[in-house]
């Protein structure tokens, strides 16, 4: 490629951390007894039970979006909730973007979405590649400290703030680590095999070919996001590539854990906020081989700072067994009030899926909104059926005018909020609540939506989704 010239690149990034921060010294504390657990210091960030790959992938979308409208979607994640269902789709419909725009999930390997990256750089058109985990790991396995949930995202197009001037790919079947259907939490080999050969093989040789290709040198690059096979391996990495810039995957994983296939487009994020124009970043994703990617700064890249932010807003968490019950290592007997079914039908989803994951409601012709749309309007001076214009609810800034915590309605991580909630246009809606913090919710707090499971069948594995009201502000965490 060699000092492209051109401007297509990154223009926009989104980057999305759940709520929930375990203390990992509380992991420590709890398998004392064991000598198992991993890494003991910082945070592993632990989504909600309410969440998945999808709702944090779409998160960081909505971020990465806000002055884009792609033309296609790239969905990218380890730990898909569905094997036989289109995620990308899903995704599109959350965003309310339009049917017509193409959708692809990738799969397969934690670098599965820099090589989406890769060849939406390469190709045409706006893109969205969008990533999200929630990876299943066992207790006691360094893993289950050491890996984290979250979502990213990056928005491709042909006028961007970060260029792509250089690339090189390494396709290898390296198995440091797998999952299947038959063993669907990781299995590791041996960490020695693994520092002595990934970077030697896999890693240095690819970093290199990249700037060869982009006509740098290791001390061109000032800002890296160079995701480890293992914690601690940058110092390794460093030595063998020559390249001392900060390494802004490291300080991910120490602050919120490994994002997996989420993890290089949020390291990005973190270097584009830290980079100026003029300034050489470094991209390189690993699994299955090597992807690296390298960009000049140009301008500015909406979103990054956001994502930077997300890093310390949060609520640090040191209840070892709430985490298992999360994580879902520990399935909790709930009592008969949790033994009921909460079956979806494909019919109801074809006819209201796409305004229930989109929340799109509908204005009347007197311009009052309500959510769901009915073919007469709630309007008490409605007198028969009228056209409704389409209003996307999901942006709409919103307060609470009143609220419920119920210990009796089931919900694994009590207590159940909800509440009526007022919408800046009009819109009056019953939801639920979620990512309370410490003070809870009381009527008249400003909340903004975030797009959740709404119900899961765990005879049928399958899940369907909604928007619930969260606080506008998330609490600072005190470090």
């Amino acid at each position: 490629m060699g000092q492209n010239t051109g401007k297509r690149g990154i223009a926009s990034v989104g980057g999305y951390l759940p709520l929930l921060r375990l203390d990992r010294s509380a992991a420590s504390k709890g398998l004392q007894f064991s000598g198992l657990g991993g890494r003991n210091t910082g945070y592993r960030t632990t989504a909600g039970w309410d969440e998945d790959a999808l709702t944090m992938a779409a998160e960081a979308s909505r971020h990465a979006t806000s002055t884009v409208a792609p033309t296609r979607i790239c969905f990218a994640s380890t730990s898909s909730p569905f094997i036989e269902r289109g995620h990308a789709s899903m995704l599109l419909e959350a965003l309310a973007l339009p049917a017509t725009a193409r959708t692809i999930d990738v799969s397969g390997n934690r670098r599965c979405a820099v090589s989406a990256l890769l060849d939406a750089l390469l190709g045409q058109g706006d893109t969205l590649i969008a990533s999200g985990e929630k990876r299943p790991v066992r207790a006691g396995s360094a893993f289950h400290t050491a890996w984290g949930d979250g979502g990213s995202a990056a928005v491709v197009t042909d006028d961007a703030g970060a260029a792509l001037i250089g690339y090189a790919s390494l396709a290898r079947d390296y198995v440091d680590l797998y999952s299947s259907r038959e063993h669907p939490t990781p299995y590791a080999y041996e960490e020695r095999f693994v520092k002595e050969t990934a970077t030697r093989d896999v890693i240095a040789p690819t970093i290199k070919a990249a700037l060869a290709d982009a006509g740098v040198t290791s001390a061109d690059i000032t800002h890296a996001a160079i995701c480890e096979p293992l914690p601690g391996m940058w110092r390794d990495i460093s030595k063998a590539t020559g390249i001392t810039a900060p390494n802004h995957a490291s300080d991910l994983s120490a602050a919120a854990g490994d994002l997996g296939a989420a993890h290089p487009l949020f390291a990005l994020a973190l270097a584009l906020d830290a980079a100026q124009p003029g300034d050489i970043i470094l991209l390189a994703g690993f699994g299955s081989g090597c992807d690296t990617l390298i960009f000049k700064m140009i301008g500015s890249v909406a979103g990054a700072e956001k994502a930077r932010a997300a890093l310390t807003q949060g609520l640090i968490f040191a209840d070892y067994v709430r985490f298992l019950s999360l994580t879902g290592t520990i399935d909790l007997d709930w009592g008969v009030r949790s033994e009921f079914e909460q079956k979806a039908q494909a019919t109801v989803l074809e006819r209201y899926g796409r305004d229930m994951i989109g929340f799109i409601g509908g204005r009347d012709t007197k311009g009052n909104v309500q959510f769901p749309k009915s073919r007469i309007p709630v309007r008490p001076d409605a007198d028969g059926p009228e056209p409704m214009e389409d209003v996307r609810l999901a942006d709409v800034p919103a307060k609470l005018v009143s609220v419920t915590a119920d210990r009796l309605n089931f919900t694994p991580d009590p207590p159940f909020w909800f509440g009526l909630v007022q919408f800046e246009n009009g819109a009056r809606v019953m939801m639920e609540f979620t990512d309370a913090d410490a003070d809870g919710f009381k009527v008249g707090d400003s909340v903004s939506m975030r797009l959740r499971i709404k119900s899961y069948d765990k005879k049928l594995g399958f899940r369907t989704y909604f928007w619930k009201a969260v606080p506008a502000l998330r609490p600072k965490m005190e470090l």
